[in-house]
């Protein structure tokens, strides 16, 4: 049986127990690769988003006292559908994101995971006995917050949202997903459908698309007390201000222009090979996208020539009709901002050993030889299919590079020296580092997450990150009869 059915496309807000579509504008969900429609989806606006807290928030009750026997069996039966319904959400997640059917795949396959991860949260203990100065029982507890809003973005829109929504319903609570409008059948109504047959109580999970007024009106709304956003530094900026305005806690995962270093002893084939998957998987739509590869001088030279000789033989087209290595970018907009990137940097001096060419949304993976810290596509987070790459002479130097960047998400290090790799994660800081691996990695039970411009540290992954995210502690004492006190 199909998980979606087409004559119900446009009920994209569930609420109430009923499916119903957004009130605001009706646009097309595009295919990027072929610019075709794959369907029409209604917005939802501010005022959808205060009838769906309004009714988040009554349903939260009730699934917040539940057992947690019973919250745990709704996210063990979701994992199972994802892993039903693969190939039909697959096929989802390559006509309207534009991803390589191993991409695809690979999020179906991170969602069910994040489901069973998440599964397990609900019967873990909840608090702890802490020593108290009076004769009494002292403890902590942990609480659901109540309702959760998650704001997840277009680029991978099935990990993005799964991971903050299905451990924030595991542990109680109540979640509005804003999906970015333009995945927001694979970023929302999949999602929520998921979760409906596995047979969360209904008015649970509120799906929302919609643009910068429907996100605000979730972060200001008071029934919300806790917000999950990933995004761009830009908005997630935005987010984390008006959260702290109302006194709210953000969970901000943004941008990156994570490093990859490969040392003077590093196998250079072996580092190709792991400095292509890092730029160029998704077309390099990702936060943890290796967007600097600083090459000890040595074998500079032979890296750049190889991994440009890779680029011109890696197939580009349409995902849902070839097999090919990369796929569409998003929209016209973010291909022009990849290639002003290239081009501004070529302008600087660069050479441009591989690609700097497009054809429609297809954009040819691209090597930039000989990048400074000055120049644009150094500086700059890319998010497409680009590879910049600078030498350095010495350790100090690679550091300085590495460390020349208001972002601090991931790290790559690649030497035949594990050890030495390790001593040098250590002068350089940021949430997540891979030793002889590249930039991008996502496991369900590990803690995710960035320092700096790329967000306010690890907060998905991981029982106590999740459980911190998504409960607040309370302090509970018991005494056996009342003290009495001098007044």
């Amino acid at each position: 049986m199909a998980l979606l059915d087409q004559a119900r496309w446009q009920d994209l807000i569930f609420e109430g127990g009923s499916w119903r579509p957004g009130s605001g504008a009706t646009i097309d969900v595009t295919e990027p690769a072929t610019g075709d429609s794959l369907g029409q989806i209604a917005l939802a606006t501010p005022d959808d988003v205060a009838r769906a807290a309004g009714a988040a928030a009554a349903a939260q009750r009730e699934w917040g006292a539940a057992p947690h026997s019973a919250r745990a069996a709704v996210l063990r039966k979701a994992a199972q559908l994802w892993a039903e319904h693969a190939e039909e959400i697959s096929w989802w997640n390559v006509r309207e994101v534009g991803a390589i059917p191993g991409m695809a795949g690979f999020a179906v396959h991170v969602a069910e995971q994040e489901c069973w991860e998440a599964a397990s949260l609900p019967s873990r203990p909840y608090g702890e006995l802490v020593p108290s100065e009076e004769p009494r029982l002292s403890m902590t507890r942990r609480y659901p917050v109540g309702v959760v809003g998650v704001i997840s973005p277009f680029n991978v829109p099935i990990i993005l949202g799964i991971r903050s929504v299905a451990p924030a319903l595991a542990l109680g609570n109540a979640v509005l997903l804003k999906p970015d409008p333009r995945t927001a059948v694979t970023g929302g109504l999949i999602m929520a459908r998921i979760f409906q047959e596995a047979g969360l109580p209904d008015g649970l999970l509120q799906v929302l698309p919609g643009g910068a007024d429907v996100g605000e009106a979730i972060v200001t709304d008071p029934r919300v007390p806790v917000i999950s956003f990933t995004g761009s530094t830009e908005a997630g900026r935005h987010v984390g201000a008006a959260a702290g305005r109302h006194l709210k806690r953000a969970h901000l995962e943004l941008g990156g222009n994570s490093a990859m270093l490969v040392l003077d002893d590093a196998d250079v084939e072996a580092a190709v090979g792991l400095a292509a998957w890092g730029s160029w998987f998704h077309q390099g739509q990702i936060c943890m996208t290796t967007g600097r590869h600083l090459v000890h001088e040595r074998i500079f030279d032979e890296f750049v020539e190889r991994l440009a000789d890779k680029a011109a033989k890696l197939p580009v087209g349409d995902p849902a009709r070839e097999q090919v290595a990369l796929g569409p970018v998003i929209d016209a907009g973010q291909r022009d901002k990849i290639h002003d990137i290239v081009t501004s940097s070529v302008g600087n001096g660069v050479r441009l050993a591989a690609g700097g060419e497009f054809d429609r949304l297809f954009y040819r993976p691209t090597v930039l030889a000989g990048v400074t810290a000055s120049t644009p596509a150094f500086a700059r987070e890319i998010f497409g299919p680009v590879a910049p790459v600078a030498r350095f002479s010495t350790i100090d130097e690679a550091v300085a590079l590495a460390t020349d960047t208001e972002y601090g998400l991931s790290l790559g290090i690649v030497t035949r020296d594990a050890m030495r790799g390790v001593a040098l994660a250590d002068r350089i800081p940021t949430g997540i580092v891979h030793i002889n691996d590249q930039t991008v990695n996502d496991e369900a039970n590990a803690p995710f997450g960035g320092t700096g411009s790329s967000g306010t540290g690890s907060r998905f992954g991981g029982a106590q990150a999740n459980m911190d995210a998504f409960t607040d502690t309370r302090w509970v004492t018991v005494r056996s009869a009342p003290p009495a006190f001098p007044f």
